[in-house]
């Protein structure tokens, strides 16, 4: 009996042994896991200050020991030293980006930085200045894998966070890219004489307005009827009439011309004797020539233009549309085939 009582109490203290044992599994886990909760909440993400893009007046963009010096002037943002005109959309995508940069977590702490390509060699730094004063210093790695965040890291701090948007390819980037490539622009409707030079042969159009023919009178035509609209149309000096739709491709095709790319190594004096030369006169005058391939395996062509001082190479595909156009001037005349009926035929000889 005695022996039973002594069995139960100590089935008792086993269970109120496990029960606590449980119970200090429970406290050390809630601990632990609070504590890695509250680590989480420790570090605090540096303080990014505000930067508006008006008052930027310098981007230095660096990658590799390759620096691109870009500077504003006038409200216009050009290349250093030579003040290339930039492409303004690309350069506000950049202003955009530097005033928008948010820091959202906190990525790293290993210095492990090839990992998010922010080693020196990967690495692109992005400077911004207002003045003499640097707003903006931070260095821009690759995307992360949610295409939703950059890896970046910030000036005097070796910890790697993400910031908010997909950039890299926004500063990824060559003075080429960044220049601007419009080469020719005017409104096609202020084009009131157009001259084509093709070799030793030239011609000139000019824009002119001719009444419309009246109708004949009728009984039911007011008596206070508007006058005919004046008739557009495009003619030689001897009278010759142009195409209105080869005309209008022409002008629009030219209007907003953009090239491939600068030649580097030459200048527009280097250049003679162009395939196609086309002259216009508006508001403003204008001229674009074309010059033969450099070599037969060249895809593009070297061209001037009056509105850029740099000479430039344009797609094949461009110039064949522009000397299609050109050729296509003018009217075609109808053909006696097209014109003509039928000659009846012969009668035979008996």
């Amino acid at each position: 009996m005695v022996r039973g009582r002594i069995d139960k109490g100590k089935v008792k203290m086993k269970i109120k042994k496990e029960y606590i044992i449980l119970a200090v599994i429970i406290i050390a886990l809630s601990v632990y896991l609070f504590m890695r909760r509250d680590d989480r909440t420790l570090y605090e993400l540096p303080e990014v200050p505000q930067v508006s893009q008006k008052d930027i007046t310098r981007l230095q963009i660096s990658k590799n020991n390759t620096i691109i010096d870009l500077k504003k002037k006038d409200d216009s943002w050009f290349i250093a030293p030579q003040e290339y005109p930039t492409d303004a959309a690309k350069v506000k995508n950049m202003l955009d980006t530097i005033e928008k940069f948010t820091l959202t977590a906190l990525v790293s702490e290993s210095k492990n930085y090839t990992l998010y390509d922010l080693s020196d060699k990967a690495k692109i730094n992005v400077q911004a200045w207002q003045g003499d004063s640097l707003k903006r210093d931070i260095d821009v790695g690759k995307s992360a894998s949610s295409f939703r965040h950059t890896f970046v890291k910030t000036a005097g701090d070796d910890r790697v966070f993400h910031a908010r948007g997909n950039f890299r390819d926004t500063f990824d980037t060559t003075v080429d890219d960044l220049r601007d490539k419009i080469i020719l622009t005017y409104t096609p409707a202020d084009i009131q004489e157009i001259k084509v030079t093709q070799g030793q042969e030239s011609f000139i159009l000019n824009r002119s307005q001719l009444p419309e023919k009246e109708e004949s009178p009728t009984a039911d035509k007011k008596e206070n009827a508007p006058p005919p609209t004046p008739k557009t149309v495009w003619q030689t000096p001897d009278g010759r009439t142009g195409d209105d739709a080869a005309l209008n491709r022409l002008l629009n095709r030219l209007s907003n011309l953009r090239c491939q790319t600068f030649i580097e190594d030459r200048g527009k004096e280097d250049f003679t004797s162009p395939v196609i030369t086309i002259e216009l006169k508006g508001t403003q005058e204008y001229s674009l020539s074309v010059f033969a391939k450099t070599e037969e395996k060249d895809t593009e062509q070297p061209a001037v233009s009056s509105a850029n001082k740099y000479a430039f190479l344009l797609a094949g595909s461009q110039v064949e549309g522009i000397v299609k156009d050109a050729s296509d001037i003018f009217k075609k005349p109808e053909t006696a085939e097209t014109s003509s009926e039928p000659e009846p035929e012969k009668a035979e000889k008996d």
